[in-house]
């Protein structure tokens, strides 16, 4: 069974991904931040390192999804591929913040390479808004996460709104992080591994 959580920056993956892994005794899969080389200089200067970034990221999570689908695990994944191409690299295109040439190429390495991966079994949006997402950024106070433009976290969540709303390729739960409080509050916690266990077991 594979479980896969998105949203934007600050939305809650992490720890919602942490809490179900345990509670389900799944094997958790994380977005590996700290081990890309470009990201720092990304939010420096997003227009000279955006086509490097997401190269990195494209081939990172490619290489790790092809590893954990062929272990057959059950498992719940912080962000995926599909994000990479359909929200940020289309958001930086758009933003002029990736060139056409670059794009185009991006997006033809992304369509060769999204027919070897099989699509979550259950998709799980985090949808928050963007005051929701800048409190969340700033609590957790990642020096390279300071220069965030709030312009640029309205556009991803506008791309992810789109996305979403055409997704297609299996189970879609989308849970309100405005009106929950699933890190500190247990009961909101409860009601949302109640809403995946449905989706998941088809209980009712």
């Amino acid at each position: 069974m594979h479980l896969a959580i998105v949203g934007n920056i600050g939305a809650g993956k992490t720890t919602l991904t942490e809490k179900l892994a345990r509670h389900l005794n799944f094997e958790p899969q994380f977005e590996a931040v700290e081990n890309n080389p470009y990201l720092e200089d990304f939010y420096s200067d997003m227009k000279r390192w955006a086509f490097n970034l997401q190269i990195f990221f494209l081939n990172s999570r490619f290489r790790h999804i092809v590893d954990l689908q062929s272990r057959g695990i059950n498992m719940i994944q912080d962000r995926t591929i599909y994000e990479d191409a359909y929200i940020f690299a289309e958001n930086l295109y758009d933003m002029g913040l990736m060139s056409a040439r670059d794009f185009e190429n991006y997006s033809n390495i992304f369509q060769s390479i999204i027919h070897y991966i099989k699509p979550p079994d259950l998709l799980i949006y985090l949808r928050a808004s963007v005051p929701t997402l800048v409190s969340n950024i700033q609590k957790r106070g990642r020096d390279y996460e300071s220069a965030i433009r709030l312009d640029y976290l309205s556009k991803l969540n506008e791309k992810y709104e789109k996305w979403i709303g055409n997704y297609s390729d299996g189970k879609l739960l989308v849970i309100d992080k405005d009106n929950l409080d699933f890190a500190n509050n247990p009961e909101d916690l409860g009601k949302i591994i109640g809403k995946i266990e449905a989706e998941m077991f088809g209980l009712f």
